[in-house]
Order: C-alpha cells, then sequence, then structure tokens
C-alpha cells in the first residue's frame, strides 16, 4: 500500500490526472468514496465545450438581476437560507466579472479552453470509447430576435479572435437541421469545433478502466482521513491504510472537506444543478441544444434519451434536493424540444465548483510539501479534466509545463 502519489477524487479531473502521473512513471492510487464518474462527472450536459472562450460571469445588466431578485426566472434559483454564506463570494463573482477583469479571466482560461478536445481526444483513442462522443458541435438557440441579434455580433466576434467555426442557421435552417425543434425559437448559433458526450459518466468510467488497465490502483477510501507523517500522506481505505509521497486533492465541490482542516482558505462554493431524462416524442436532436434566453440544455444521451439539465442553484451544499427548477422548464423543454415522459424516479442534483474569479486552482499547496490541487473548474470540468491532468503531471513530475500555470496558482487568494 506505498504509492508515489494518492489522488482524491475519481472524477474526471482526478481520474485524468492519475492517467496522466501514470504515464509519466508514477505509481499511482485512485482514492473515492464511490466508484470513478458517480458525483459531479456523472450529470453534467456531455459538452467537451471548445468554444466557451469567455466564463460565465455575473450578470450586470439591470434588468437580468432584477429579474433574479424576484427569483422566479429559470435559469437561476436561490434558497434565502442559503445567501448569507454565499454573499462574500458573490461579492467577490460581481467584482471578479467587471468587462476589464472577465476579458483577463477569459485570456488566462484560453491556454487550458483551446486544449480541452486535443487532449480528450488522446485519451479517447488510448482508451477505445469513440463510440461515446460526436464531433457535430452544439447549439445556442434563441427565442428573440433581438437576444439572436446580440448573439450573432458576440459569435462572430468570438469565431474571429479564436478561430473557431460557428454557423449562423435562421429559423427554417435550424429545422431543416434539426426538425425537432419547435416553432418559438427563431435561430440558432452552430458551434462546430466542441464534441458531446453520449454517456459522461461512462466516460469517465471508461478513463478509470485505462488508468486500472495499466496497472493503476482504484480503490474506496475516505479522503477526510489525509494526513501528513514524515513527509509521506497517508489515507484510510476499505484495504487499509495508504501511504505515498504526494497527494493530490481533486474532490471537486468537497475539496474543501480537505483543504480546510489544513488550513487553507480557498473561496470554493458549489453551484447546484438537477438533471432528468426523457423520453423523445419528436426526431431525436443530433446534438445537445441550450435555450439561451431560459438557461437550461437539452442533450441527446445512450439509450434514446434526452437530458435536461437546468442551470443554477445557490444553495447550501446538504440541502434536500427542490423541484424548482425542473418545474419550471419542463413545460418550456417540452413543447420546444418535445422531451416526452420521464425516464428517471428523481431528478439528480450534482456540484459545479466554483471559484469566483472563473479559474481552477490548480497547483502545489503553500504550507505542505508534497501536496497539490486541482479543483474549482466552475461550469466545465469534464471539457477541462484531461488538459488540467496533463499541466498538473507536468508540474509534479518538472517538464516544461505545456503554458505558464500561474493564473490558476492556489496562493492568489491569499
Amino acid at each position: 500500500m506505498d504509492f508515489d502519489v494518492v489522488v482524491l477524487g475519481a472524477g474526471i479531473v482526478g481520474v485524468s490526472a492519475a492517467l496522466h502521473l501514470q504515464a509519466r512513471g508514477r505509481r499511482v492510487a485512485l482514492i473515492d468514496r464511490r466508484a470513478p464518474g458517480e458525483e459531479t462527472s456523472f450529470g453534467n450536459a456531455g459538452l467537451i465545450e471548445r468554444s466557451s472562450v469567455v466564463p460565465y460571469g455575473f450578470p450586470r445588466d439591470l434588468g437580468t438581476l432584477l429579474r433574479y431578485a424576484r427569483n422566479r426566472s429559470t435559469d437561476l434559483y436561490w434558497d434565502y437560507k442559503a445567501l448569507p454564506g454565499y454573499a462574500a463570494w458573490l461579492a467577490r463573482f460581481w467584482w471578479e466579472s467587471s468587462p476589464r477583469r472577465l476579458d483577463a479571466a477569459a485570456r488566462d482560461m484560453q491556454p487550458l479552453i483551446g486544449r480541452c478536445v486535443a487532449e480528450h481526444d488522446a485519451l479517447i483513442a488510448r482508451a477505445g470509447l469513440a463510440e461515446l462522443v460526436h464531433a457535430r458541435g452544439w447549439m445556442e438557440a434563441f427565442r428573440t430576435p433581438a437576444a439572436f441579434a446580440r448573439a450573432l455580433k458576440d459569435a462572430q466576434a468570438a469565431a474571429s479572435e479564436h478561430g473557431l467555426r460557428a454557423t449562423i442557421l435562421d429559423a427554417a435552417a435550424l429545422r431543416a437541421r434539426e426538425p425537432a425543434v419547435g416553432s418559438d425559437i427563431c435561430g440558432a448559433v452552430h458551434w462546430e469545433d466542441p464534441k458531446s458526450v453520449l454517456d459522461p459518466g461512462a466516460l469517465v468510467k471508461g478513463y478509470a478502466a485505462l488508468f486500472e488497465r495499466d496497472g493503476g490502483s482504484s480503490l474506496i477510501g475516505d479522503a477526510t482521513t489525509l494526513r501528513a507523517s514524515d513527509r509521506t500522506w497517508t489515507v484510510r481505505t476499505e484495504h487499509g491504510v495508504l501511504s505515498a509521497k504526494e497527494a493530490v486533492v481533486a474532490l471537486g465541490p468537497w475539496s474543501d472537506v480537505v483543504f480546510g482542516p489544513l488550513g487553507y482558505r480557498i473561496p470554493l462554493r458549489a453551484k447546484r444543478g438537477y438533471h432528468m431524462h426523457y423520453r423523445a416524442t419528436r426526431p431525436m436532436l443530433s446534438m445537445p441544444i441550450v435555450d439561451s434566453e431560459r438557461g437550461y440544455v437539452v442533450a441527446p444521451m445512450r439509450g434514446d434519451r434526452l437530458r435536461l439539465t437546468t442551470g443554477v442553484e445557490i444553495a447550501n451544499r446538504n440541502a434536500p434536493p427542490t423541484p424548482v427548477q425542473l418545474e419550471r422548464v419542463e413545460p418550456l423543454a417540452r413543447d420546444t424540444f418535445g422531451i416526452g415522459e420521464r425516464v428517471d424516479p428523481a431528478p439528480w442534483l450534482g456540484m459545479r465548483p466554483c471559484t469566483p474569479d472563473m479559474r481552477p486552482v490548480i497547483g502545489p499547496a503553500m504550507r505542505h510539501r508534497g501536496l497539490w490541487f486541482a479543483f474549482g473548474h466552475n461550469h466545465h470540468g469534464l471539457t477541462l479534466g484531461p488538459v488540467t491532468g496533463r499541466l498538473l503531471a507536468e508540474m509534479m513530475t518538472g517538464e516544461a509545463p505545456f503554458t505558464d500555470p500561474t493564473p490558476y496558482r492556489p496562493d492568489r487568494f491569499r
């Protein structure tokens, strides 16, 4: 039970870090309380989002803020009991979302976003998982001509600046491409560079199977038992105490249960979200589509199912699930995309691990030798898992990093 590295967290980020460390000759143990790919990595819209060149910032226009304040929107729901605990975080998020700071965040994220598809492709090829991935892109759909016109300008600017492929579809062209889309959508932007995953949980499990096939160890364990001892790290697992020279915290929204007791004050918060699967009542969508003015995504999944993923819920991490957002968007999605009866017995609730400056935390801990962090990927954990794993492994093994890791350093919040 002696290893070079123990990686805490078997989501997409932790599994990717384990694979990249293993490829560089490290003996790695992957530890989680559940099997790989069964937490946050399971419940997303399945996008490898190459076109998301600007992070999701805090809205600045008065109309949107007033709509959010009334707490009746489809893309955001907040629980008043959680607001005191989120107040400082939200204030920092608002400050970081000024146009100048948002531009800086986009520049800092570009090296990761720019390599996200290539890094996934490399792992997909090694793991033999091509049947889970489509190279069709995704669509932003719009209900009003004014919103569509604004999106056109933004899309053309982003495509030109970042070398992205985007096709503009009016209502007729959209329905010729996607017959299931209803008449309430007036147009869409088709982003062609991203890829979509038909079963995100299965993709992560496939990456984990590759890790195990190449000699890695996946174990059930308790990350909160991580302790430093004599230049090693120990953690309790189902097979006993494991020791390693280095430890990686890649627990997504639960990373604070490890770094908090060690004395680190990193402003990590969880934005909650839900998904539900439905049978289709119209021809199956060929790619994920976001209802941009209502803030939800409908994506085709394996087994001829449609997955509806909701927007953001601000609530305490351990608060009971609420049906509010699904109840608000289901009638819209039924009319617009032809979702039918529910398939799942209950909605799935997941957490998005978010930092207020919209950058992940990747790099060495400041006060503990051999401790590394890799979490806080906001809405893009699936997208950025493999590229994060590569960057972290390069740093840990002394290779020249493919990009400057300074924007993601853990000590930036001191």
